[in-house]
């Protein structure tokens, strides 16, 4: 026991930080999460005074964010949003791909490969589920009931689409240690797995329904094995393999109640996941990152808030356009996995690293209190 007792003691010191600093945030109308970043940048190694253990927090966070993904995967009603909310589906499937060629473009001008141009570019594509969910959820929102079913369509169309996309980044990435066909194989197969468990996890469900622990633990574990299995076995980044996992089970009727069931859990490990984020933050490297902090800020606002205004904007969606575009105004989750892909590939540097996520932390404050000025304009 005494063993473990430092361990037990740190993470509940990081969770209760966490908790002061995510309250401390809201109460100066930011978002909590960036309370939560501030906290992984006062206890990284990169910052005087107590360093929380690395392996430990990653352990924490590699949990949070597949089971964040895991639940998103599971949220996603790919057939009611292709008849409820049409353009949508081809809008935001637009978006992430011009957002990911813009980004190439990028990566070609400044040198740095079209490969890396596409890892940034499509870093910047996806935006935060999180940070929609609390944005259509906030005591303070702003938002009205269109304008937050078209942020939250939009962002699960972004996460179908940009999983796509990252299937084919990885393969490539992937293809100076192995041929890109044995990484589209094992991709294609790993498909084939998740379908097979869409089929048997739900009847598992089914029977374990009434007794709500082992219908949880079923859920979490299934989510996790999944993940792991991905990863281990097929080299899929394990965020990919669990959103992969949940979009092949959110057709059943179990998937409402599965999400239901893990979304505490989520939350919580979710606040280690960013805590984690804001731990790799190099503030040393800041001043050499800032020009690509520059150029990735720039993507954002030009490559993705613009064309996802103009597009709305085309298709006469009924939503407050600009809060739209807004609320979509940053990095995600997902874009931290890609990221984290490349550097340890090579195919990013670590001062673009550091630039992507120095702009999470930015894009994820500033969008979140700027949606909420930007009001419905009225009508002529």
């Amino acid at each position: 026991m005494e063993i473990t007792a430092p361990t037990i003691l740190e993470i509940g010191a990081l969770l209760l930080a966490a908790a002061a600093a995510g309250w401390a945030a809201r109460r100066v109308h930011l978002p909590a999460v960036v309370g939560y970043l501030a906290v992984g940048l006062a206890v990284s190694p990169f910052t005087p005074g107590f360093v929380a253990d690395p392996q430990q927090l990653q352990l924490l966070a590699d949990i949070g964010v597949i089971l964040l993904l895991f639940e998103v995967g599971i949220e996603i009603d790919v057939r009611t949003l292709r008849r409820e909310q049409r353009a949508l589906v081809w809008a935001a499937a637009f978006q992430t791909v011009v957002t990911t060629v813009l980004g190439m473009g990028v990566g070609l001008v400044a040198g740095i490969g079209l490969l890396a141009g596409a890892v940034l570019g499509l870093a910047v594509a996806f935006s935060s589920s999180v940070v929609v969910i609390n944005i259509i959820r906030s005591r303070r929102r702003a938002t009205d009931r269109p304008t937050e079913l078209a942020l939250l369509g939009w962002s699960i169309l972004q996460d179908v689409t940009g999983i796509v996309l990252a299937g084919i980044l990885v393969a490539a990435i992937g293809a100076d240690s192995r041929p890109w066909y044995v990484t589209v194989f094992g991709l294609a197969v790993f498909i084939g797995l998740a379908l097979l468990a869409a089929w048997v996890l739900p009847r598992v469900l089914r029977v374990v329904h009434s007794d709500k622990d082992l219908f949880l633990v079923v859920t979490v574990g299934a989510g996790l094995a999944i993940a792991g299995l991905g990863g281990l076995v097929f080299h899929i980044p394990m965020a990919l393999a669990a959103f992969i996992a949940g979009l092949a089970i959110s057709e059943s009727h179990e998937a409402a109640e599965a999400r239901r069931r893990i979304l505490p859990f989520r939350d919580l490990f979710a606040i280690l996941f960013f805590v984690a984020v804001g731990s790799l933050i190099n503030p040393s490297r800041l001043l050499e990152a800032l020009p690509w902090l520059a150029a990735v800020l720039a993507l954002l606002v030009f490559g993705k808030v613009a064309v996802i205004y103009v597009l709305a904007r085309y298709l006469r969606l009924n939503a407050n356009l600009p809060q739209l575009a807004i609320g979509l105004g940053q990095i995600g989750e997902f874009s931290f996995v890609l990221a984290s892909v490349g550097l340890a590939a090579g195919v990013i540097d670590p001062i673009l690293y550091t630039a992507i996520l120095a702009a999470v932390a930015l894009s994820i404050a500033v969008s979140t209190v700027a949606v909420r000025y930007v009001r419905r304009p009225a009508p002529a």
